[in-house]
C-alpha cells in the first residue's frame, strides 16, 4: 500500500513512474484474499474449504487487518486525490475496550463517560472534565493550557492534574490515544492530546466509531492508486520479477527484470526486496478467525474494534481485535471475519494473543501467520533507494502514513503537503471538473 500511495502521488507531481510487483495481485503484504480456496493454499492448509463457508468468491480477506480513522491522514490523502471515487466505506460499528477479562464500550464523548460501566460515578466527573480539557486545548492558544506546558509537561502528569485512576488511564493511553506501550506517559503531552484530539473529532463524523473500511476491503486501497497513478501516466505490471536492483557507484540506476533493466533515478520498495538494506526490529502475530457469530458483548455488531491494553494481561505491547463480515462483502452470509494481532515478546506467541481468541470463541476456522518487521538501515540519501517499513501490529493507518510521509521528504527534501498536493492536480484537471 505504502508503494501504490507513492506511486500515486509521484505521478501527481509528474514524475515518470513504473510499478513492478512480483505478485500477481495489489498490495503485496496488504492485499486481500479472493477466493476462500486461495487463503487455505496461501497458510498451507490441507483439503478444501467446507460447504458450510459459502460460495469461495465471496470472500476477501485482509493479510493485513487495518481500520481508516475517518479525520486521519489516510482519509485526507484519499479525498485530496480523489481515489475516494473508487471506494466504498461503512462505519465501523463500535470500538470496545478489554478490563479484567470483559469487555466494554469505549466511551468517547461526554453523553457516553456519564453512562458508561467502565467507572464509577466520580471517576466519570474526573474524565469528563479531562475530555472537555482536550476539546478545547488549543496549541496556539496558552489561555487552554491551564497551566500545562505541551511541550514539557508529560502526560503522566496530565492524568494526574486530573487525578484519573489507572483503568481511565489504561483506556484512555490504547484505546483512545491508540498507543501500543506506555512509553508514551514520560513524553510531553502535546502528542497525546492531538491523539485524542483525532479520536474525538473522528467520532463526531459519523457517531458509532471514528472507524471506516472499505467494501471489498483493504485490497482495494492500493489498487486506487495504482488507477490514480495511470491516470497521471504511471505504468503498472503485476506479476513481474525482480532479478536484481542495479547499484552503481553506490547509486541505484535500475532495475533488472527478465534480461531487461529498466533505468530509474529513484527507487522505492518494501523490504522483502533489499534484505541487505534493512534491520529486523521484531514480530508480529496475526490470527485470521473466522465465525459463524458476532463476538459476545459486542451488541451483535457486525463490525468493531477491541483493544486488549497491555496491562490487563501483564504484556508490554496491546493485543487488537478487528472484526468485519458478510455486510462489507469480504465474507458470505452470515459468517463474520476477526483477526487478532500482537507484538511478539515471548517465544511462544500462539500464547500470548490466546486472550484475544478466547474471546472470539467458538472459532469455526484460524489462519496464524508470524511477520518479521523490517525497519530501513539506508535512508536513500546517498543511494536514492527508499524503503518502506514493515505493518506493525497497530489497527489504524495513522504509522503507515507516518511512514508514506517519511519516505516522501526524503525523496524530494520537503515536507508531504495536502494543500500543493490539491492545487497540483487543479493545474491538470482545472478547477471547474472538481466541483
Amino acid at each position: 500500500l505504502q508503494e501504490c500511495i507513492l506511486s500515486g502521488i509521484m505521478s501527481v507531481n509528474g514524475k515518470k513512474v513504473l510499478h513492478m510487483d512480483r505478485n500477481s495481485y495489489y498490495g503485496g503484504e496488504s492485499a486481500s484474499i479472493t477466493p476462500l480456496e486461495d487463503l487455505y493454499k496461501r497458510f498451507n492448509l490441507p483439503g478444501t474449504p467446507p460447504e458450510s463457508m459459502g460460495r469461495g468468491r465471496d470472500w476477501n480477506v485482509d493479510l493485513i487487518p487495518k481500520f481508516l480513522m475517518a479525520n486521519g491522514q489516510l482519509v485526507k490523502m484519499l479525498l485530496y486525490t480523489e481515489v475516494t471515487r473508487y471506494l466504498d466505506f461503512k462505519v465501523i460499528e463500535g470500538s470496545f475496550v478489554y478490563k479484567g477479562g470483559k469487555i466494554y464500550k469505549v466511551p468517547s464523548t461526554e453523553a457516553e463517560a456519564l453512562a458508561s460501566s467502565l467507572m464509577g460515578l466520580f471517576e466519570k466527573r474526573r474524565f469528563r472534565k479531562f475530555l472537555v480539557y482536550v476539546a478545547n486545548f488549543d496549541e496556539n492558544d496558552p489561555k487552554t493550557f491551564e497551566g500545562v506546558d505541551p511541550k514539557k509537561t508529560t502526560m503522566r502528569d496530565v492524568y494526574k492534574k486530573f487525578d484519573l485512576g489507572q483503568d481511565v488511564i489504561d483506556f484512555t493511553g490504547h484505546a483512545l490515544a491508540l498507543y501500543r506501550t506506555d512509553d508514551y506517559l514520560d513524553q510531553p503531552c502535546q502528542e497525546t492530546i492531538n491523539r485524542i484530539k483525532l479520536y474525538s473529532e473522528s467520532l463526531a463524523r459519523y457517531g458509532k466509531s471514528p472507524y471506516l473500511y472499505p467494501l471489498y476491503g483493504l485490497g482495494e486501497l492500493p489498487q486506487g492508486f495504482a488507477r490514480l497513478s495511470a491516470i497521471y501516466g504511471g505504468t503498472y505490471m503485476l506479476n513481474k520479477p525482480i532479478e536484481e536492483i542495479v547499484v552503481e557507484n553506490g547509486k541505484v540506476v535500475g532495475v533488472k527484470s527478465e534480461g531487461e533493466v529498466a533505468r530509474c533515478k529513484q527507487l522505492i520498495c518494501d523490504p522483502s526486496y533489499v534484505s541487505d538494506r534493512v534491520t529486523k526490529v521484531g514480530q508480529v502475530i496475526r490470527v485470521i478467525c473466522i465465525l459463524s457469530h458476532p463476538i459476545r458483548n459486542t451488541n451483535d455488531a457486525n463490525s468493531c474494534q477491541i483493544i486488549i491494553p497491555q496491562n490487563q494481561v501483564n504484556r508490554k505491547s496491546d493485543i487488537y481485535v478487528c472484526m468485519i463480515s458478510s455486510a462489507h462483502n469480504v465474507a458470505a452470509q452470515g459468517k463474520y471475519i476477526a483477526i487478532a494481532s500482537t507484538t511478539v515478546e515471548t517465544p511462544d506467541p500462539e500464547r500470548e494473543i490466546k486472550p484475544a481468541l478466547d474471546l472470539l470463541e467458538p472459532i469455526e476456522q484460524k489462519f496464524v501467520s508470524i511477520s518479521d518487521l523490517f525497519a530501513p538501515t539506508d535512508l536513500g540519501t546517498e543511494s536514492q533507494i527508499f524503503i518502506s517499513r514493515t505493518y506493525d501490529a497497530t489497527t489504524h493507518f495513522e504509522t503507515t502514513c507516518d511512514d508514506i510521509k517519511d519516505i516522501y521528504k526524503r525523496m524530494m527534501g520537503s515536507d508531504f503537503d495536502f494543500e500543493e498536493m490539491k492545487r497540483k492536480k487543479n493545474d491538470i484537471y482545472g478547477e471547474e471538473e472538481q466541483q
